[in-house]
């Protein structure tokens, strides 16, 4: 039996909340190299976890990864940017810092910056090398001191006998007389 007209206006079909948008739950991830900028790789995937793994994967290998969620009609929002050379070089930093024997980088410098092993092993290794200097410099002080007070003992010893005796204007013989000068000379 068919709904009479007034049964079939009031009769609504109800909305489901989900949206029907095609494709969006694929998350995209787009990772570059410095030696080959011009050669991206584009990863498309609806799993999100994978898609994290692959980011995680393409920034230890140095790339620059690029997260993306898609919201329709192919566009996308970046959700997340990793700089894997940086993620590299902090990591090639933290093990040149154990390696040179220099102390760790502590909790508190620069908690939140991204270089911060990099700007702390170019700080232990600028004070090493102050250190290095100063001490060199100490060295050569000390090596000039050594010289001039052998050089000083040498002289000594050389002009012994003249230094013991008194000068030759105290001696008798090279004596002047005084010259006794009237007030009208002068």
């Amino acid at each position: 039996m068919s709904p009479t007209p007034k049964q079939a206006r009031q009769h609504r079909r109800k909305a489901v909340p989900t949206d029907r948008t095609k494709n969006v739950t694929l998350w995209r991830v787009e990772a570059s190299w410095d030696h080959r900028p011009d050669d991206p790789v584009v990863i498309r995937t609806p799993d999100k976890k994978r898609a994290r793994r692959v980011v995680d994967g393409l920034a230890h290998k140095g790339a620059y990864v690029i997260f993306q969620e898609h919201t329709g009609w192919d566009t996308w929002r970046t959700v997340r940017e990793v700089d894997g050379a940086a993620l590299l070089a902090e990591r090639d930093a933290e093990q040149a810092l154990a390696a040179a024997g220099h102390p760790p980088t502590p909790p508190a410098y620069r908690p939140d910056a991204e270089d911060r092993h990099r700007t702390w092993l170019a700080r232990m290794d600028a004070r090493a090398e102050a250190g290095r200097r100063a001490a060199e410099q100490a060295a050569r002080e000390q090596a000039e001191a050594d010289a001039r007070r052998r050089r000083l003992a040498a002289e000594a010893r050389r002009h012994a006998r003249a230094l013991m005796s008194p000068p030759a204007i105290v001696r008798p013989e090279n004596r002047q007389r005084a010259r006794h000068i009237t007030g009208a000379q002068r």
